[in-house]
């Protein structure tokens, strides 16, 4: 172990000596304030449990008070082997204060850290108002083209690479549908899958969303289709109050089958004697994407043995962050796709086919209403996004020191 005194007329400029000579692995043993400036002692590769003892000779004896005087002469140190095991002192215990060292927050270094970092913050707004000034400057369009995909719902990050991606021209409408028609590109759809494929799905979903109106209007068309023979629906809801109730009222107006299944292997059974059917729907009961039991439903689907395609619920008039996040808590069933839901209810779509797009995940249906079969169409993304764009509303686009914070930090950091 090698130890060092250090004196400075800071502690900066302390810091900065102990770094030069013993490198950025060096240890502060101890610091204290001295005349004409402050004096720190620092070590390299050094033993802990002989820092622990100095540190608890150090805090037995202060350096203020002197060591009492002995008169008879100290036999000499024997060594560990030397030493019979009874009389070892017995090892500090993991949980006790000496187990590790302890080092201290220094006033000085607690206030250095603090100090750097806000003038990282100051720095980071600096930069988040230029780059939003250049861009201000330079490319006027692109600045037309972030303001409306910030008022339509986008995240700064993808709304920068869309309008990154538009013709540097002088005319910002046509940067803008250049913009609308790249965003329409990077919605996945499904193409009317359940309705064509059949086979077994599972809606699944928050509660509230409607899963049980979805199944019924896919039930409809399909029966509409390909006859009500080809069609039946299982319910697994066992939490809801008259939850199969809703679905058996809905069975019996489409006249199709209705059945209940409470765990796996009912539901197993139950789906092996539909074997017949082209189309088997399962409504899943409503939990949220932070209900621990959400585990449980997953478990239900995973171990029937059964080809079971899941497609996610999304209502459009949830926020952006919830969407996202109910997407990665479901993304544990395996999802084939997702169907979006009150789209006739919310006050901006372009949020939710924004989470959608980042996600990659695919769209099949969009439901815009409560009657059954017709409120409901398979996903076009242009027409989407085109509906997204006309919901825009141009009185509620923000100043641009609320657009600068918001992109401006994105960009700085892109180039940095």
């Amino acid at each position: 172990m090698k130890i060092k005194r250090f004196f400075a007329a800071d502690m900066r400029q302390a810091i900065r000596k102990v770094r030069e000579e013993q490198g950025p692995d060096a240890v502060i043993l101890s610091n204290r304030k001295v005349d004409g400036g402050v004096e720190i002692v620092s070590a390299v590769d050094y033993d802990e449990a002989l820092i622990n003892k100095a540190l608890h000779e150090s805090a037995t004896n202060p350096p203020d008070q002197p060591r009492p005087a002995t008169t008879t002469a100290r036999p000499a140190a024997r060594t560990e082997a030397e030493v019979p095991a009874a009389a070892r002192p017995a090892p500090a215990a993991s949980g006790s204060p000496r187990a590790g060292i302890q080092w201290a927050q220094d006033p000085a270094l607690v206030a250095m850290k603090e100090e750097i970092r806000e003038l990282r913050g100051l720095l980071e707004h600096q930069l988040a108002h230029l780059a939003w000034g250049d861009m201000n400057h330079n490319r006027p369009q692109q600045l037309e083209v972030l303001r409306r995909l910030h008022a339509l719902g986008m995240k700064p990050a993808m709304a920068l690479h869309l309008a990154e991606r538009v013709s540097h021209g002088s005319d910002p409408e046509q940067a803008w549908r250049a913009a609308l028609g790249l965003f329409a590109q990077s919605l996945p759809v499904t193409n009317d899958d359940i309705l064509e494929r059949g086979g077994m799905v599972a809606l699944v979903g928050a509660t509230g969303v409607g899963k049980t109106t979805t199944v019924a209007k896919l039930a409809a068309r399909f029966a509409l289709r390909h006859g009500q023979k080809r069609v039946a629906l299982v319910t697994t809801d066992g939490y809801r109050i008259g939850a199969h109730e809703q679905l058996l009222t809905y069975g019996k107006i489409l006249g199709v089958p209705v059945q209940v299944a409470s765990d796996h292997d009912q539901l197993a059974q139950t789906l092996k004697g539909l074997m017949d059917k082209h189309l088997v729907l399962i409504d899943t009961a409503g939990m949220s994407q932070r209900d621990l039991r959400l585990t449980e439903q997953f478990s239900t689907l995973a171990h029937t043995g059964l080809p079971i395609r899941s497609y996610l619920v999304m209502s459009a008039t949830a926020q952006p962050a919830v969407q996202e996040e109910t997407v990665r808590a479901f993304r544990g069933v395996s999802l084939d796709g997702c169907i979006l839901t009150k789209v006739d209810e919310t006050a901006s779509l372009g949020g939710a086919l924004s989470v959608i797009s980042e996600q990659q995940l695919p769209l099949a249906y969009v439901a815009d209403g409560q009657r059954v079969p017709e409120d409901m169409q398979p996903a076009r993304p242009h027409v989407l996004v085109n509906k997204a764009a006309e919901m825009l509303v141009t009185d509620w686009f923000p100043g641009d020191a609320v657009l600068a914070e918001r992109f401006g930090g994105v960009m700085a950091n892109a180039h940095v």
